[in-house]
């Protein structure tokens, strides 16, 4: 018997216990697999490891989506999370290969995807408040944020969530070295229904800019000249 003599159904089923990659290769084969690529069914959860896996377009975006995961835990996280007043030229043309790709791929998310309920987000270091607030506007539906080292995230993604997260169950923001103690006791008074968990995050050291840090050094060498 032939793959293809299967019906709809039995397509589906098999089709949802191959990874992105072998969807597509499959669907490729005929006219009548790729149809079943194109199902919404298949597409209500999707799991990414890296920034480049955004740019296969080996999925479909939909309303269909309501899990959504985007976990990059790599060693170059780092560069990216480095303030980009001290970062150097090779880490700067590092950063410029990719450093839109996420942001871009959440906002089709909230154009495309209303009806998410479940946003990851781990070693995402060029995602910004802005992108989330539009995020959190065009998804009303979403119960649970869980953000990690997320390293632009500040207050400012809490107090979108206080304001447009009218759904939101569950608030992750670990290791976000930018949130601050009053941020979170401000999500626990006007939200006090939301589990909210900050790991470390308000005892990072927050970035600072130059001419902060120069001034600080200035008034440390005067110091040590007393």
């Amino acid at each position: 018997m032939h793959i293809t003599q299967l019906n709809r159904e039995c397509l589906l089923h098999l089709f949802s216990f191959l990874d992105k990659n072998s969807r597509k290769s499959l669907a490729k084969t005929c006219h009548k697999l790729l149809e079943v690529f194109q199902d919404p069914v298949l597409w209500s959860l999707l799991n990414f490891n890296s920034p480049v896996e955004l740019q296969k377009r080996n999925f479909l975006l939909g309303p269909a989506l309501k899990y959504l995961s985007i976990c990059w835990y790599s060693e170059r996280v780092k560069v990216c999370n480095i303030e980009d007043w001290m970062k150097n030229n090779f880490q700067k043309d590092f950063c410029s290969r990719h450093e839109n790709t996420v942001t871009d791929f959440l906002l089709e998310v909230g154009n495309r995807c209303p009806n998410l309920l479940s946003l990851t987000l781990s070693g995402c270091g060029h995602v910004t408040d802005d992108c989330l607030l539009l995020l959190l506007k065009n998804c009303p539906s979403l119960k649970t944020l869980k953000l990690e080292n997320c390293a632009r995230i500040t207050d400012r993604t809490l107090e979108a969530a206080i304001l447009y997260g009218g759904s939101l169950q569950t608030l992750h923001v670990d290791f976000c070295r930018n949130i601050t103690q009053s941020g979170l006791e401000r999500v626990k008074e006007k939200r006090p229904s939301v589990t909210l968990r900050a790991e470390r995050s308000a005892n990072m050291i927050p970035d600072s800019k130059p001419e902060k840090k120069l001034a600080f050094e200035k008034l440390s060498r005067k110091m040590a000249l007393l």
